[in-house]
């Protein structure tokens, strides 16, 4: 059971907050390139760790993520003109660079001294965060300017746009709820088990359970035994809130956090050997997977709460599918949705198969307290970061889980292979 105080500790990611805090020193994904496709193009509303935003890239095709709030009137900048390498406030028309920095107030009466201008400039400076582009998306950094880290060499975003592909939608509940799904290793024989089977067959669960933590995050084994002995799956976590699946083929998600309850989840297939064929493609987008159709002109799920996720109760009775819901998208958030915005960690029994969530929770508040105490956060360092997940492998009977755990899911360097 997780104490109410340390649940609110993990899930509000505020500013000021110690997970929001925590957060803020990584490079975080704001939105996709495609969402900003010329200099000079409409602006786009973003809200990111309880921040309000507006996302734009300028006339030379810089972006800008800048604090949505016109520090005039509090009017707001995603009704502004993007134009002449700035965005322009339709109210008084004021205008902001993509650093933040006030360069014009065109209200102010033409006796104005110079002097008192640029003072006025200054003082209207907007909050704003720097911004790179990598594998087709759009990063900001919301830390500290001192401790801004290199940005994370992880292998999906090197690779070539053929090779990935990528989609997002909004859970409607907050980013640990996600995670935690992701490393329930029991929920995969039932959940997404397909049909009754999954019931019938429960030797599937596992019976072993690892959880090694690395200078990246942690990595999550669970063991079954089967007639030609333990099979294990490796899945990796990169911090903060990156998922690198023990799948085939190769996935990733990552939970980002929109606010306290609600979620960006990022799904995102890769291929690191060739492109997607048209039949790979095809198959994402059946949505029978990790990926979930949204709604036109919405990164809203169509299955959602409203509508009880389109659950198909006639297919569920029939035994052909365990839950009636469609794709393994749209089940994880069937669930941890139905939990409520947060849950309350306070009523929940765990069993013996839940011993990776323990561990993982602890992991969590123990990094919060190093990073309280003047630590570093795990999970900065790129060369680190050149890890991928694992299915189906065994592990060596003469070498501790902590030792060959780590060491199974590296890779190669870029360029090495």
């Amino acid at each position: 059971m997780l104490s109410r105080a340390d649940n609110e500790r993990l899930t509000r990611v505020g500013p000021g907050t110690p997970m929001g805090e925590l957060m803020r020193r990584y490079w975080i994904p704001v939105a996709f390139s495609h969402q900003l496709p010329k200099p000079d193009g409409p602006p786009l509303r973003v809200r990111l760790l309880c921040e309000d935003l507006v996302l734009f890239r300028d006339t030379q095709g810089r972006i800008g993520l800048v604090d949505e709030r016109c520090p005039h009137r509090t009017a707001s900048l995603f009704f502004g003109r993007n134009e002449e390498s700035g965005l322009r406030c339709v109210y008084h028309g004021i205008k902001f660079d993509v650093d933040g920095n006030c360069v014009d107030i065109p209200c102010l009466p033409p006796q104005t001294p110079a002097a008192h201008i640029e003072a006025l400039k200054r003082q209207m400076r907007l909050t704003a965060y720097p911004c790179i582009e990598r594998g087709r998306l759009i990063w900001a950094y919301m830390g500290p300017p001192e401790h801004k880290p290199a940005f994370a060499d992880l292998e999906w975003i090197g690779l070539p746009p053929e090779q990935r592909f990528e989609t997002r939608h909004i859970q409607e509940c907050n980013w640990l709820q996600g995670v935690e799904g992701g490393y329930d290793a029991t929920h995969l024989t039932f959940l997404h088990g397909g049909g009754t089977s999954g019931v019938r067959n429960r030797h599937v669960v596992p019976s072993r359970y690892e959880v090694v933590a690395t200078n990246f995050g942690f990595v999550v084994g669970t063991g079954r035994e089967l007639d030609a002995g333990m099979e294990w799956n490796l899945n990796v976590f990169i911090m903060p809130f990156h998922k690198i699946i023990s799948s085939v083929p190769h996935a990733a998600h990552m939970w980002v956090p929109i606010d306290d309850e609600h979620t960006m989840l990022y799904s995102i297939n890769f291929n690191p050997e060739r492109a997607f064929t048209p039949e790979d493609l095809a198959r994402e987008t059946s949505w029978n997977g990790i990926h979930a159709e949204t709604l036109p002109g919405s990164e809203r799920a169509i299955a959602n709460k409203d509508n009880d996720y389109l659950i198909d109760r006639a297919l569920q009775a029939s035994g052909e599918s365990y839950t009636g819901l469609k794709g393994f998208g749209i089940q994880d958030c069937a669930i941890q949705e139905s939990m409520g915005p947060i849950a309350d960690r306070t009523r929940e029994h765990l069993l013996a198969t839940d011993v990776a969530i323990t561990k993982i929770r602890r992991l969590f508040l123990d990094t919060l307290k190093s990073v309280a105490a003047g630590g570093e956060p795990p999970g900065l360092d790129p060369a680190e970061l050149r890890v991928r997940s694992v299915p189906r492998c065994a592990l060596p009977d003469d070498v501790p889980p902590e030792v060959s755990l780590p060491r199974l899911v590296r890779i190669a360097p870029v360029g090495a292979r």
